[in-house]
């Protein structure tokens, strides 16, 4: 069943030709039976028991060499352009990464892939193919955006155990997944694997992904712990916060999905946070997250995010694709660790706390009882409805003029226009990358450049409006020529105009404004001047990683924010467009009218001879957003919460209880036409007691059919009442009254009432 075999590390391009060393590891095919199907279990497979009390059981039964196996991960990708050499262990199912199992104890490898929004299979720039060939195809869910566009938690736990069943089914039992760093930067090249601004909406809408994923008995992580925040200088730059601002921004986000969704792993990120390494900052790692937070789960260090066998000491627990950790003079946790414990520079009660988390983490989701055996197809149909539901619910309808929208399904003539959106949709770039069902939409440059190549989902926007509108005629231009895309657009009664911005991991946004188009390379502001000037009844789609500045927003009839819509988004925007679905998005972070309202206009790059260059958050603290911008009194473009629909809702009195808790009460009615979801937010006013003006405690999403009523209560979390005291370590609410705001967006206030909380003091 197993045998050992040597495995011989090659060196990555980027570190030249660094010589390379044999690990002898042993490994296992995880889809073979777990043992003797006549021998008896041993105790720590009694599923009846605490996952602590098993793994207690099995860290008995392991040798120190078994115990450093399980803190060591390889890459599992096989050779390709950038590993020319790489060999990929027996048993690994090839791809992010790949920890040996330890078959004679039950033991199950560790099968990894990257999945911001899909189980991601990567792709070979030599030949523009997935590295596993046609069982590298998954369903891609829309951009972590999307997602928390739509506001609706069950909608979040749905897209999460889509993708967890994806990856049962392909052979994986660990999803990189579960990004919630916060928008602090909206050029950051990852806020479309994230979940927006705000640590409430975050933290939840990720916390759910996360408990669906996991529900499939497959772990999730959550990542990238933390303040990741941009992605130029990733690798060495300095997140310079006050921790007492950390606490109420960034962290609580990671606090409450960690609440919510309890992943089995927090991936630990590449950056410095206050001058330390991410992987082995003893503050976030060791003081925070498994002291006050009383993580019981393992940390594993992000592929390349490693600097020392003390990270140990510093609360790392797993060295992860320990390949990419040779620029930095690794690997670490293999013979430099069983050095380090020998000479005592790491305990031995440390190793055997960093196995057990891992085998806990391992019980608790379901790894030791319900294994990969073999692979199962997809279920393909099903999963992109679900992903289309996703989409639909997420896209945000940001202006509507004359109620120019829904289209009517008798149209005579439509233009469509730019972005590829006769054959597909964007998306976004890096290791969240999803070969896509069926293939891509676009012939794939073979790049060898990261972000990977540029996909097209085969999800045709096009194809879709024909379905709605069959005897329409519809006319396709590429806008590669802005003239000769407003002749096209003046001879039909409306033109669709789609705009796109690629974002990807490792790069970020050289501006907010629309970069010339992917496939084009035209400039995409000058196509929409004049294909409007054209065609005054035009409607601009935007597919994009974050927010993107719209100069001619008061020129076009109607906007609509589609994000990256993954599989199924071209018939999830056909079916906003048409009617067939009431958008209710609302967005997740502001979109400014200009850079110069940012807490950093010039985003942060360093100088080429000071590469660990500090990025300077205490200039917002924990005013991320729009919270920034109300404390500068500044009007943005689109605010948090932002997004209309083709009806209409009122809302009646709020009502607020007061003393040590928050529950406000109100009525929300339809009062349009058609059916549709209200998004109530309720905001709190701080009173100069926290970070800025107001700062959102609760919400909810409301299905109403036309003039139907519904009470809403919304109960507040204590620590978003509260501020954190850094010197004591608590959770404090001060005694007084508050100003409560209902509204539908942060700068949409419809209600106002107000509590009287008490003091209190809470555990952090």
């Amino acid at each position: 069943m197993h045998k050992k075999r040597s495995l011989f590390l090659a060196c990555t391009a980027m570190s030249l030709l660094m010589s390379c060393r044999a690990i002898d590891v042993q490994t296992t095919d995880t889809h073979a039976a777990a043992g003797p199907a006549d021998a008896e279990a041993p105790p720590w497979m009694d599923a009846s028991l605490s996952p602590d009390r098993r793994a207690r059981m099995l860290e008995q039964r392991l040798s120190t060499q078994q115990l450093l196996q399980l803190v060591y991960g390889y890459y599992a990708v096989p050779a390709n352009y950038m590993l020319p050499a790489n060999v990929v262990p027996q048993g690994a199912v090839g791809s992010a990464g790949f920890v040996p199992g330890i078959p004679e104890l039950l033991v199950p490898a560790l099968q990894e892939s990257d999945a911001g929004t899909g189980v991601a299979d990567p792709v070979n720039g030599e030949n523009g193919q997935p590295i596993r060939g046609a069982a590298g195809y998954s369903t891609e869910l829309p951009s972590g955006l999307a997602t928390a566009a739509t506001w609706n938690r069950e909608t979040a736990f749905r897209g999460g155990a889509m993708i967890g069943e994806e990856a049962h089914r392909e052979g994986f039992n660990v999803l990189l997944a579960g990004g919630v760093n916060l928008a602090r930067e909206p050029r950051n090249g990852r806020n479309f694997e994230y979940g927006g601004e705000d640590p409430l909406l975050a933290g939840t809408m990720v916390g759910e992904q996360i408990r669906g994923i996991q529900s499939r008995h497959v772990v999730s992580t959550i990542k990238h712990y933390a303040l990741n925040d941009q992605e130029t200088g990733r690798n060495s730059a300095s997140s310079n916060i006050d921790w007492t601002a950390a606490r109420q921004s960034d962290l609580l986000a990671f606090e409450l999905a960690l609440d919510i969704g309890k992943p089995g792993s927090v991936m630990c990120s590449y950056n410095r946070v206050n001058s330390a390494y991410a992987c082995g900052n003893d503050v976030l790692l060791n003081q925070i997250l498994k002291g006050d937070w009383g993580y019981k789960g393992w940390v594993m260090s992000d592929w390349g995010a490693v600097h020392a066998v003390t990270d140990a000491n510093g609360g790392l627990d797993q060295e992860s694709g320990s390949f990419f950790d040779q620029p930095n003079g690794g690997p670490f946790f293999t013979t430099r660790l069983e050095q380090a414990i020998h000479d005592g520079t790491v305990k031995p009660s440390r190793l055997l706390d960093m196995a057990h988390r891992i085998l806990r983490s391992e019980f608790a989701n379901g790894l030791f009882d319900d294994r990969v055996t073999n692979i199962v197809p997809i279920d393909a149909a099903a999963d992109a409805a679900v992903a289309q539901a996703d989409e639909q619910e997420g896209i945000v309808l940001l202006k509507n003029a004359h109620s120019t929208l829904p289209l009517s399904k008798k149209i005579g003539s439509v233009a469509i226009i730019g972005s590829n959106a006769a054959n597909g949709v964007l998306e976004g770039g890096g290791s969240s990358q999803v070969w896509p069902v069926g293939g891509p939409a676009a012939p794939v440059d073979a790049s060898k450049s990261f972000p990977r190549p540029l996909i097209w989902n085969p999800s045709s926007p096009m194809a879709a409006m024909k379905r709605e509108a069959p005897n329409a005629t519809f006319s396709y231009d590429t806008g590669a020529d802005p003239s000769a895309a407003a002749a096209v657009a003046a001879k039909a009664q409306v033109a669709i105009v789609f705009v796109n911005q690629r974002l990807g991991e490792s790069i970020d946004a050289a501006s907010l404004s629309l970069p010339a188009d992917l496939q084009t390379k035209a400039d995409q502001d000058a196509l929409v001047r004049a294909v409007v000037r054209a065609n005054p009844n035009t409607i601009v789609v935007v597919e994009s990683g974050g927010p993107v500045l719209m100069p001619w927003l008061a020129q076009v009839m109607g906007v609509l924010e589609a994000w990256y819509p993954g599989s199924g988004g071209g018939a999830a925007i056909a079916n906003v467009l048409f009617g067939d679905v009431n958008p209710s998005g609302h967005l997740p972070l502001t979109f400014p009218a200009s850079e110069c309202q940012l807490p950093r206009p010039v985003l942060d790059v360093g100088t080429p001879t000071n590469r660990n260059f500090p990025i300077d958050y205490t200039v917002e603290g924990a005013a991320v957003g729009y919270k920034w911008f109300q404390k500068k009194h500044l009007t943005p473009l689109f605010p948090f919460g932002y997004g209309l629909s083709y009806t209409t809702f009122s809302y009646g009195e709020l009502h607020a209880t007061s003393g040590n808790a928050l529950t406000a009460t109100f009525t929300v009615t339809n009062t349009g036409a058609r059916a549709g979801y209200a998004v109530p937010q309720l905001y709190l006013g701080l009173q100069g007691r926290g970070e800025a003006p107001t700062r959102l405690v609760g919400f909810a999403k409301v299905m109403l059919q036309p003039h139907q009523s519904r009470s809403v209560s919304i109960t507040a979390d204590p620590r978003l009442l509260a501020e954190f005291d850094g010197t004591n370590d608590r959770w404090v609410v001060k005694a007084g009254h508050y100003p409560l705001y209902l509204g539908t967006s942060a700068n949409d206030i419809v209600r106002t009432g107000t509590t009287t909380l008490s003091s209190q003091s809470l555990a952090p």
